[in-house]
């Protein structure tokens, strides 16, 4: 029997997370995170042997990024996704709110910009395209808060409380496209939130703050809508499976806390990583100063003291 138009089986034992873990691929995404992996190491690489150092820190937090991509989408919690809220809830939440995190604090940016070749005069290589594209307007709009921040609550309440998500359930190309859909999303807000890899959006550290808590609340907000509702509110998992053993109000009200649970999850991590890159900001521009001072035998300390001398002289 065939569930949502894309082969999908309704014949699923009962959800274990072992059940859950067994590798059942998606062939778009395991191609992809295979892609990626590769193209990340050929980077490392190529700095590598011109004697260039890249922090392995980076090359862990991108590694685990898209492993926990590999984990949602090509295992059977994508099977189990299909036809069960709370599962698919996962996804969602790790997709896009976990791994864009992961995968920005790898920097892939900024290896790209240092591992790809310069164009010779007059020509435009993969380097010169991927600079045009960060500063163009485009990236400008998609960037900016004003972007955003609606576009991550809409990804929410536009979707799952209108027939959009059922049709887009309806197919393969559908889901998988608004499985990538969350993906880009979240990569789009926590970009110049991380503030690691350049871009044309850099705001300060308190703006930065500002923008992650401005967009957290409404996935709280939305979990507890779908935890207090007395009915299915997606007539794609209004009729579970048999087989499942389970209630959909109940899997529905589950997707919900799952939803209201993990908008602090990435509050933390982000707020972590925010604090330890002011710290080291501080630091730096402490050093500067210290050899600025160093180098021009601290004028601008004696420029102060000359100052704090003439408004004596003029009291007098």
């Amino acid at each position: 029997m065939d569930h949502s138009g894309h082969g999908m089986t309704t014949d699923l034992p009962p959800f274990t997370l072992g059940r859950g873990l067994e590798f059942s691929p998606d062939l778009f995404f395991l191609i992809g995170c295979l892609t990626a992996l590769g193209l990340y190491g050929w980077g490392v690489a190529r700095l590598r042997r011109r004697g260039d150092a890249w922090p392995v820190s980076r090359t862990v937090f991108f590694t685990v990024g898209v492993l926990t991509i590999a984990l949602v989408m090509c295992t059977k919690l994508n099977d189990y996704g299909m036809v069960m809220f709370s599962v698919h809830m996962v996804q969602h939440m790790v997709i896009s709110m976990l791994s864009p995190i992961l995968l920005l604090l790898g920097a892939p940016i900024t290896l790209a910009l240092r591992a790809l070749p310069v164009a010779g005069r007059g020509s435009t290589g993969p380097r010169e395209l991927l600079l045009k594209l960060l500063h163009s307007r485009y990236m400008k709009v998609i960037t900016h808060p004003g972007f955003t921040i609606p576009m991550f609550i809409a990804s929410l309440y536009a979707l799952y409380f209108t027939p959009l998500f059922d049709f887009l359930m309806g197919s393969k190309p559908g889901h998988i496209g608004m499985m990538v859909h969350f993906l880009m999303v979240g990569v789009v807000f926590f970009w110049p939130i991380m503030g690691v890899d350049p871009g044309p959006h850099r705001p300060g550290y308190v703006m930065r703050m500002l923008e992650l808590f401005a967009g957290m609340p409404f996935h709280a907000f939305f979990g507890i809508a779908l935890m207090m509702a007395s009915e299915p509110m997606v007539q794609t998992y209004a009729n579970p499976p048999a087989s499942l053993g389970i209630d959909a109000l109940t899997d529905q009200n589950a997707a919900g806390g799952i939803a209201w649970a993990f908008s602090e999850i990435p509050s933390v991590l982000v707020l972590i990583a925010l604090v330890y890159q002011w710290y080291h900001s501080e630091q730096r521009q402490a050093v500067r100063m210290d050899r600025a001072a160093d180098r021009d035998g601290d004028k601008e300390l004696e420029a102060y003291n000359a100052y704090l001398a003439s408004l004596r002289t003029g009291s007098r």
